[in-house]
Formats: C-alpha cells, structure tokens, sequence
C-alpha cells in the first residue's frame, strides 16, 4: 500500500475487537450472540463498514429538561442507519437542577465516571451525547474528552417562551421576581406557585440564558456540536433535523477518526470563553468548562475568564441580563450570529476545527444575526464589558462575579462613588447555610439594611456536599417591601444561571476546608473592589491569624456512599470541582487500546 492509500484508508473500527475478531472465535462469538437477540444480525454487526455509534440517552422521567431526547433518538437513530452506522443506544445517569436534592452538582462526576466506563468498556466506535440540563453538558463532555472517540453533542433545545400575565415569564428568572412580589405581599402562595409555572410551557430546558442554555452554547462554540445546534427550541421541527444530522456525521466523524482532542482544544476553549461574555452566560459555565479542559490535558486557569473575556461586550439580549428567552435568540439566529460577529470583530481563534470537519470561520462567516434587537453587533453592545471578574483576598483565593447582571440600581448604591470608584464597603452577616439563612434572613437582630452583605458559607464541594446554587440570597421582607430587592452576597457555593444577581461566588477554598470565609464573623467590616479584583474581610494580621490558629472543620455527615467518595475527592471550584484522582486520566482509548476479555 502507498503513502497516500495509507492516508486515506479507513481505521479499523474498534467495535471490530468485540465483534470480528478471527484470532479469538471464542470471544467473537460470546460478544455477538446476546446482541443479537433483539434482532440485529450477524452481516450487521461484522460489516467492516458500519461502526457502532453509541447514543447517551439522558433523557428519562427524572430529568425532565432532558426528556424529549427519549423521542429525539429516533431522529438520531434514522440518521445513524441513513450513513452506514449501526445505533446503540444507552442511559446515562440522570442529572435534574430543579429535582435531586441535596444537589445536582453532586451528580455531574457521577455521570462523568459512568460515561467513561460506558464508553471505553463497550463496543462502541463513536457517540452522540445528549445533553440539556445543566450538569448534562459538562459530564458528558468530560467523559468524551477522558475517553477520546469520536464524539458529538445534540442539545435538546430551550423550552417554548412562557408567560404571565401579558408579559414573558422566563424559567428560573421568574422564580426570583416572584419571591419579590411574595416578600412583598402583593401576591399570596398559590398565585406564587401559578406564576412560576408559567415559565415552563414545553419540553426543553430553561428559555432563560441559564447554566442549560449556557452550557448548550458553549458546547457549540466549543466545536462540538453541529453549528445552529444548541438554540433550536425543543419543540421545534429543526431539533429532529439536527438530531438527524447529528446522527449522520457522526458516523462520517468515525471514519474520518475525528476525535475531541482534535477539537477541544486551547484555542477553542478560548473561543468558548469570549462567547460565554458576548452571550452573557452563566457563572456555573467557569467551573464546568474548567473541569471539561483538565480532562481533555488542555491547560486552562480562572484567570484566563477574566483575561481573555472581561472586556468582551454583551451582545444577546436574554433573561437574566436582557429581556427576551430562548424563541427570539433562535430567531434572531442563535449561537450562528453571535460567533459572526466575534469573528467580524477578530475576537475569536477562527482556525480552531469544529465536528462538521469545518473550521470556525468556515461554520460562521455567513451566519449574520437575523434580529438586531435580540443579538446586537460589536458596535453597538447591551453593554462595552460583559465577562468575569476573578477576585482575590483574604476573604478567599478566588471568587467570581458576573458583571453582565449588575444592574443600574446596583451600581449607583454600590459602585459609584466618586471617592472611592467601583468599590463598596459593608457589614458582614454571615449564614451557616441555607437552612440558617431561611430561619434567621427576618430577624430583626441582625439589623440588616442597604448596607449590609449577606454571607453564605458551608455550600462548596465539600462542604454541602456538591457546592449548592444558594448564595443569590433575597434581603429581609422588610427591605424588599421598601424596594430594596438585591443586596451584595457572597459565598462558597454557586448561583442559578437563571438569576440576576451579581453575586461573588465559589470562594475557593470554601469553608468545609479552611478557606477565608470560615473566619469570616457577623458584623466585621468587609470591603470589595472590583477595579483592583480585591475581597479582603477588615481586620488587622494579628486577629486574621488567631481566627486561622482555632479553626476547627466541621463534622461533615455523609448520607450516601457517594457523598462519602465525592467529599474525600473532589476538588474546589476553582479548578473545575473534578475529581482530584480522575484528571491523570486522558485519551484512555489511545494510551490504553482496547480493554481485556471479560472470559
């Protein structure tokens, strides 16, 4: 064989080592005959040229952002057998915001280790991950980039908009205008219920720009998902176009042993990052991204949030940072328009491959936004500066704050005084918890006003366990009655994306572990500035060291086996929340070929 016929010819299928092997009949034939005993055949499975494409189903009755995909594999199916391929499909471990108590954020490594295993222990050649809910897009993305076959995301698309009373009702976002409107006694229980529940009108995820819609969308500017993928609403026809599509290339992406190390990599991940600022993304997308790069060995910090995105303008006009939900971003042209215009303006690494075989600039430099209202051009932003800012101090390592929610009214109380310019001081009130926030938030001890901070602590990794979306903390009923709805918070945990507060999240090391919030007292001064990316708690050396000196960590109480495992092993949000021992494992199929006998 020449050069170039070497070149050119197909790799051998790893699903053959399962199901063609003449070496070893024995095992040959054990692998193939329970698999066809629900009616696939013999010329099926030992077709050279038909690779065996799993689909991740993570769709089911317990994730119901996600469960649609259970009718979307179809699509995914016919476009599967339409190029040659043969179609596998199998679950996932189900990961649901709004459903798994204490959090689903314990569940993203779960379902990350599962995958892996899934993935490198079957016969599989290829897979298309479905994703949606929040966690669902990391830890399938993180199982890809472990493993490292072929692999493809099809997103199950926002929700239809929802509405309330004449106007849009957002998903998630509508939650915290009506714990307003309840606090404030202009609504009572049951309209507050019926409220929320308009904002979910349809199959799909949240139709606000949260950590869904978000994580969605990076996805796509990650390369990873078919361009035009991540917006299409659920209910729409063109989602079981593209879960038709999604179905034929990947099988085109086996034969051409298209990997994500080929498209995961530093200059995607930097596109990701700009993108997350022009969208307005979630503050969950920092960490979740982070995890997915130190499973794919590409070297990628906090601070490169910051560096590379802060002075990147918001240019989609969506709840929590805008106006509109998930049907006019499609509209108007979707993640498509946002990456033409970040290629217009020179802003993105444009020869960064994608899973259509296209560079980014090939995908987007003929994708214009179709709705100047919904997706605005560089020059003409919601806002000049968009992106994350990453702070530090003796308060912690390392927090961040999503500077596309600060709001007019929260930068004139807060940020805009002349004698000290994007700065703000306050007393601490500090909370153990949810739980104690909940029970003690109306006290009138506290004396809580406008210029207060509120402090949550003990909901990191470790501590919560999973790091709960708590710290966007609503002020007393007595302060939101007098039109006070937002006050500073700070914490250890994360926040909704759905939520528009600008909250200072994910100090890291949280408290569980030592970290500066745990000596953090009710009533001491703290101060934060946003120019110098400075959070200091104000006191002198002397009284911060005697604090350090008698912290004692808490007793933590493991409720399930994995709580145990998750606790003795993750890491902090800084670096992703992945598990510290997981990360030295990378393109396992390559480093390590195929898995030993199982007789």
């Amino acid at each position: 064989m020449s050069g170039s016929d070497e070149k050119s010819a197909k790799p051998r299928l790893r699903s053959r080592a399962w199901f063609d092997n003449p070496d070893d009949p024995g095992m040959t034939a054990l692998y193939l005959e329970r698999y066809l005993n629900f009616g696939l055949t013999l010329d099926e499975l030992r077709n050279e040229g038909k690779p065996v494409i799993g689909i991740a189903q993570t769709g089911s009755d317990l994730s119901p952002c996600n469960r649609h995909h259970l009718e979307l594999a179809s699509r995914v199916r016919d476009g599967i057998r339409d190029a040659g391929g043969i179609p596998f499909e199998f679950p996932v471990h189900p990961i649901q915001e709004t459903g798994k108590r204490p959090t689903a954020a314990l569940d993203r490594n779960l379902a990350y280790l599962g995958l892996v295993e899934l993935l490198y222990g079957y016969p599989l050649d290829g897979v298309v991950l479905t994703t949606g809910c929040d966690k669902t897009t990391p830890a399938m993305l993180m199982g890809a980039a472990t493993v490292d076959i072929p692999a493809i995301v099809l997103s199950g698309g926002p929700m239809l908009n929802g509405y309330h009373g004449g106007g849009l009702a957002g998903s998630g976002t509508v939650v915290w205008f009506a714990r307003q409107e309840l606090a404030a006694g202009r609504i009572d229980y049951d309209e507050f219920l019926e409220m929320v529940a308009s904002s979910a009108p349809s199959v799909g995820h949240c139709n606000t720009m949260g950590t869904a819609l978000s994580m969605n969308s990076l996805a796509e500017a990650l390369g990873m998902s078919l361009p035009g993928c991540a917006a299409i609403p659920g209910p729409y026809r063109e989602r079981g176009q593209m879960a038709h599509a999604t179905g034929r290339r990947i099988v085109e992406m086996v034969h051409e042993d298209l990997r994500p190390s080929a498209v995961m990599t530093r200059a995607a991940f930097e596109n990701a990052i700009v993108a997350a600022s022009a969208i307005g993304a979630s503050t969950n997308c920092p960490p979740h991204l982070l995890s997915v790069a130190r499973h794919m060995g590409v070297a990628l910090e906090l601070d490169d949030w910051d560096r590379i995105g802060y002075d990147i303008p918001l240019l989609v006009d969506l709840m929590p940072a805008g106006r509109f939900l998930g049907e006019e971003f499609h509209r108007a042209g979707g993640v498509p328009a946002v990456m033409n215009e970040l290629l217009r303006a020179g802003k993105l690494n444009d020869d960064a491959m994608t899973v259509s075989g296209r560079s980014v600039a090939e995908c987007y430099r003929d994708t214009p936004a179709r709705n100047r209202e919904v997706i605005r051009s560089w020059d003409a932003p919601l806002l000049q500066t968009a992106g994350f800012a990453v702070l530090r101090g003796n308060l912690f390592d390392s927090a961040v704050m999503k500077t596309s929610v600060i709001t007019p009214e929260f930068r004139a109380r807060y940020l805009e005084n002349p004698d000290d310019p994007n700065a703000f001081e306050g007393r601490a009130i500090v909370f153990e918890g949810p739980e104690d926030y909940h029970a003690r938030i109306n006290d009138p001890a506290l004396k809580i006003d406008e210029h207060c901070l509120l402090v949550i602590r003990g909901t990191g990794p470790v501590g919560y366990p999973g790091a709960a979306e708590v710290v966007n903390m609503l002020p007393p009923d007595a302060l939101v009655k007098k039109g006070i709805t937002m006050l500073p918070c700070i914490g250890d945990g994360r926040q909704s994306g759905t939520s528009g507060s600008p909250s200072i999240l994910h100090a890291s090391p949280e408290s569980a572990v030592g970290g500066g919030l745990a000596l953090l007292r009710t009533g001491d001064r703290v101060r934060i500035d946003l120019g110098r990316r400075q959070a200091d708690i104000l006191i002198d050396e002397a009284e911060y060291a005697l604090r350090k000196a008698a912290w004692k960590a808490p007793a933590l109480v493991n409720q399930t086996p994995w709580q145990a495992m998750q606790r003795a092993h993750v890491g902090q949000l800084e670096t992703g929340a992945c598990l510290d021992f997981a990360v030295d494992f990378q393109r396992v199929h390559e480093n390590f070929g195929i898995p030993r006998n199982n007789h």
